[in-house]
């Protein structure tokens, strides 16, 4: 099997090259989710929003098989590459199938207009899409982590050119908006697929299906507890209006950049399946949170200004954002001790024996959501109905709330279960750091005045980032030796690829 040496993988060039792609997507990323809402009304934005709601109940699935494909690939099994990516494949077949029977009777569940209907038919070649890219992904994270960030770019890029005609100069926003993702993201496919060629010309081992099926009832049980917690967003649509499903999907358009700063650590999960160092762990946490934290800082001190980008409409809703920055940064940091979870345990090394897995640590991490749903849905449901109704302001924030809480809840668990299989070192001198120049970057965009121009705006962040980075390597000299870390790993790496 042509995988390259689990030693090879580089745990910060990786995450640089994927958080730098991330990066580039914020811009694409808002650019294309402006042009949808400045041509759409709230109401429109919020179906748009909605038909990634409902495509989510039937992908369910999607990484079920690739959870275990990952680990497999990343401890060097034959033919595990083709084998993930055709198993997968055939489900996604099922779910495609199961969404066109079942989405005229959602629509119609959920009082939208039957003129949407053909926007959501459309919307379900995306099932296929999503599942291919998670098989591809999976094996790329286990011996090739940067790729998926090149794929990233591939697909970000093709979106934006392609929505420009279709939504800007043919007048059609939300045709235009699933036609453009689909398009875009059967060219990252198309990349990934130039990338594993070679894998995928050899044989398939269906012997694998076997184990990864017996694993898998521990991730259907996850998935559909994470889908069981995404229900909140239908009863903010349902309660809320579509108008409130909108203005939360306005702030967390913003708020979601602060979780790309989780794609540093990205190469943790299958470093750790390789080699079980501590220092790896203590090296993630840094680089994630050198990034997390100015971020959140900045998203809560220009919270009215960001959320302004996607529509002037909007500048209300910045309160949402303040509630969403935050608790993204609880979630980024507990993404991180979720991979140190996954790629510490081994219950899977040898075997996979259903008795065992429900003994280990990974069940009780899969379990987490249903926590989370058992608090959030029920008060979620109580709120929306009695002190919210119809207010889609109140019930997007209320819905940011309770999902935070619930969210701080589980990652306290997580930590405890972590807790005892590797020692973390929690790097507090660098944190201290870090927040301290967080701090007086928020603190100095706060006071400023807040722009309602997307120039200034931007202009602004830059102003602040170079606020941050200023005081940071002046305080820290990891930071200061950063840019020549960058430069001698990327050059390193490009050297490795280029060897035979």
């Amino acid at each position: 099997m042509v995988v390259v040496a689990r030693n090879e993988i580089r745990l910060q060039y990786s995450g640089f090259a994927i958080f730098a792609a991330k990066l580039v997507s914020v811009v694409t990323g808002l650019v294309f989710q402006t042009m949808i809402s400045r041509a759409t009304s709230k109401a429109e934005y919020g179906v748009w929003f909605n038909t990634s709601d409902v495509l989510a109940y039937f992908t369910l699935l999607m990484g079920v098989v690739p959870f275990w494909v990952m680990r497999y690939v990343a401890r060097g099994k034959e033919g595990s590459v083709k084998t993930g990516l055709l198993a997968n494949l055939a489900i996604s077949a099922v779910a495609f199938a199961g969404y066109l029977v079942f989405v005229p009777f959602i629509v119609a569940s959920l009082g939208i207009s039957q003129n949407y209907l053909p926007l959501y038919f459309v919307a379900a070649l995306q099932i296929i899409e999503f599942y291919g890219i998670n098989a591809f992904e999976a094996c790329l994270q286990a011996f090739r982590p940067q790729t998926v960030g090149y794929g990233l770019l591939v697909q970000q890029v093709g979106k934006v050119v392609l929505g420009y005609f279709l939504i800007v100069r043919w007048g059609q926003p939300l045709f235009g908006a699933v036609v453009s993702v689909v398009v875009a993201f059967a060219a990252q496919l198309a990349y990934y697929y130039y990338v594993l060629a070679d894998e995928l010309r050899k044989h398939a081992h269906w012997g694998y299906v076997k184990d990864w099926l017996k694993g898998s009832v521990l991730n259907v049980y996850n998935v559909v507890g994470n889908q069981l917690a995404a229900f909140i967003f239908i009863m903010l649509l349902m309660y809320g209006t579509e108008a409130g499903r909108g203005v939360f999907g306005a702030a967390y358009q913003i708020a979601n950049v602060i979780a790309y700063s989780s794609f540093l650590a990205f190469a943790l999960y299958p470093k750790l399946l390789a080699e079980r160092n501590h220092e790896d762990v203590t090296t993630a946490l840094k680089m994630v949170m050198m990034f997390a934290l100015p971020m959140t800082a900045g998203a809560v001190a220009l919270a009215d200004s960001y959320v302004s980008i996607l529509n002037p409409s909007y500048r209300d809703a910045y309160i949402v954002l303040v509630v969403l920055a935050v608790d993204t940064l609880v979630s980024v940091v507990a993404g991180a001790f979720s991979s140190v979870l996954f790629g510490v345990e081994n219950v899977d090394r040898e075997e996979v024996s259903f008795k065992k897995l429900l003994k280990s640590k990974l069940f009780a991490a899969f379990s987490l959501p249903y926590v989370h749903s058992a608090i959030a849905l029920p008060t979620a449901y109580y709120v929306l109905r009695v002190y919210a109704y119809n207010d889609p302001l109140k019930a997007a924030l209320s819905v940011s709330v309770i999902n935070a809480v619930a969210r701080l809840v589980t990652f306290t668990i997580l930590c405890s279960l972590v807790r005892g299989m590797i020692r973390v070192k929690i790097p507090w001198e660098s944190l201290s750091k870090y927040a301290l120049a967080s701090a007086v970057m928020g603190a100095l965009m706060y006071v400023l005045p807040h722009p309602s121009r997307t120039s200034l705006t931007l202009l602004m962040t830059a102003v602040g980032g170079a606020v941050y980075l200023a005081l940071l390597m002046a305080m820290d000299k990891d930071a200061r030796a950063l840019p020549n870390v960058v430069f001698a790993e990327f050059f390193g790496k490009r050297k490795t690829a280029a060897s035979p």
